[in-house]
């Protein structure tokens, strides 16, 4: 995972150049600070176009930061740094992304000093801290980023006194900067490189760039989460020496995957991401034919919100909410790029065994969940109630029977699009249905029929015979022993089904157990369906509902998709 700060010095005027670092430089998370532009005016569509979603707090004149994340939304925690309720200078944004907190923070330059301006420098600085302590309480990774405007050590400025009244480098800040990594926040550019001077910012006056007189004030401050991740970082610094250049460069650092706890390795993408697609255009598309019926795996991806994000997001009364602030955010996103006639999001009902439960005891077993996990499936479909969309759940039945279920339904009206983390679901692709594959990263894999013989050698229709051969570990089962995934694959391309292999001779010793995996990966399309006429979002009751949550990031987001559908 690659991570980035960059002081930007006016994003509308510097957007070639960013869209330019983007392309080459290809981080995963960027964040961004002085973009001197209110929040109207941030070039939200062309950094969509470039295959990154956004968050931003922006600002007129000197102030405004972002996150930008590629192919995934940045789940926004906090839009300013607490403390001073009374500072409306836009200086902090923090977010969830794959799992770490990042914050993109502009801290006060401080000049002239002694003054007010240095005195809120100093104030804000220990603002900083004070929410850093908190942080570092939470137990997962957390990057804090950004123009720190603060020069920590003499080695950080190239040999010079011009700037000794100069704010950056006064004894103050640099103590404090040494107390917040006293708190166990690592350096990254220091940690990998302790001694050299390296510099990151050059000032346009006195022919400093080509003096290579410059100064070292952007910094990535890791949690010992985050530092124990830590593969490489490195500075950009031909982004400085082009056209139109910041005065800063770009800072990076790589951290390594995070082991998976629960979720299973995601195969290798296929090279078909759906790219971006611009407000205009979606809007435009809308308005041609009618959008698709959206059916969602609920548990899939409540499962993927829960583990992405830190275990520290609470509502109001305190009960956890980091798994209804992640589902949220991704049913939003897919209301946005799919703009669909109609939304079912399908659930397990996880007290009550199913028939594959009852005929194969082994399926599925060993799985545990987390009771802060647990405990928010029922906001979870209050939510989606409150969105104005139906949910699907019912004793006996999984998600993927609604899903099969509203595919065979949505079919006869329509396109039908299924998202889920589920390859059982390759089995619905066909030429009006298409599934919706999350891989690491945030991004959607677009499945069809093409797809699924790509990846599996087979058509969907032969998707659940295939699964009972080669057999499916997230499920237990076992499949066919030695058969393997191009064992099955060949077997189907020679006999076409299950059936016809073993009436051919295959398997005489295993056939009532195969047959038995079959009908179990078989999903059941007569699963009892809620109505699925065009539904209208009811934006404002869901805004409300997260209001009510103290979810005011999410119930902002709300009310900005609401603006945007009635523009």
């Amino acid at each position: 995972m690659k991570i980035a700060t960059f002081n930007v010095n006016d994003i509308n005027k510097r957007l070639a150049n960013l869209l330019d670092w983007l392309r080459t430089a290809k981080p995963d998370v960027v964040c961004l600070q002085e973009l001197k532009a209110g929040d109207a005016a941030f070039p939200r569509d062309e950094i969509a176009r470039a295959g990154y979603h956004a968050a931003w707090r922006g600002q007129k004149t000197w102030n405004g930061v972002a996150i930008l994340a590629r192919d995934c939304e940045p789940v926004v925690t906090r839009t300013a740094l607490p403390g001073d309720p009374n500072d409306t200078q836009s200086r902090y944004i923090e977010a969830a992304v794959n799992g770490v907190i990042i914050a993109s923070l502009y801290a006060p330059n401080g000049n002239p000093q002694p003054g007010p301006k240095f005195k809120y420098k100093l104030a804000w600085m220990q603002r900083l801290i004070a929410h850093a302590a908190s942080l570092r309480k939470v137990d997962v990774p957390v990057v804090l980023a950004g123009d720190y405007n603060v020069v920590p050590t003499d080695r950080d400025i190239y040999p010079t006194t011009s700037y000794r009244d100069n704010a950056l480098v006064q004894l103050q800040p640099r103590r404090l900067f040494q107390e917040l990594l006293a708190q166990g926040w690592t350096d990254a550019i220091r940690a990998r490189h302790p001694d050299e001077p390296i510099y990151t910012f050059w000032d346009y006056r006195r022919n400093r760039w080509p003096r290579d007189a410059g100064l070292r004030l952007d910094h990535l401050l890791l949690s010992p989460q985050a530092a124990s991740r830590l593969s490489d970082c490195g500075i950009d610094r031909d982004a400085r020496g082009v056209e139109n250049a910041s005065d800063h460069a770009p800072v990076w650092i790589a951290l390594r995957e995070a082991r998976q706890k629960v979720l299973p390795r995601v195969a290798k993408a296929l090279p078909n991401r759906k790219p971006a697609v611009p407000k205009a255009v979606a809007k435009s598309r809308t308005k041609a034919v009618a959008g698709p019926l959206l059916a969602i795996d609920g548990d899939s991806f409540a499962h993927r919100a829960y583990h992405a994000l830190p275990k520290n997001i609470r509502k109001a009364d305190g009960s956890p909410a980091g798994a209804i602030l992640g589902f949220a955010n991704i049913l939003l996103r897919l209301w946005r790029e799919e703009q669909p006639r109609a939304v079912l999001v399908g659930w397990d009902t996880l007290d009550k065994p199913t028939y594959r439960h009852r005929q194969f005891p082994a399926y599925q077993s060993g799985r545990q969940f987390d009771e802060d996990l647990l405990v928010q499936f029922k906001d979870l479909r209050t939510f989606v109630a409150a969105c104005g969309f139906a949910n699907a759940r019912a004793a006996g039945y999984e998600a993927d029977d609604f899903l099969a279920a509203a595919a065979m339904a949505g079919e006869r009206g329509g396109t039908v699009v299924i998202a889920s983390g589920d390859r059982d679901t390759f089995q619905l692709a066909s030429d009006r249905t298409t599934i919706l594959f999350p891989v690491r990263g945030g991004g959607m894999l677009r499945i069809g029929p093409a797809e699924v013989r790509e990846r599996y050698g087979v058509g969907p229709h032969q998707v659940p015979d295939f699964i009972a051969l080669r057999g499916d570990p997230s499920d237990r089962l076992p499949g066919a022993p030695g058969v393997g995934s191009n064992g099955a694959a060949e077997l189907l391309r020679r006999h076409g089904t299950l059936e016809a292999a073993l009436k051919a001779g295959r398997f005489p010793g295993q056939a009532q157990r195969l047959r038995l995996f079959r009908a179990i990966a078989t999903m059941n399309r007569k699963a009892p369906l809620p109505t699925l006429s065009k539904q209208q979002p009811t934006w404002a009751k869901a805004a409300r509902l997260a209001r009510r949550w103290g979810l005011i990031q999410l119930a902002n987001r709300i009310d900005e998709l609401a603006a945007e559908t009635k523009s």
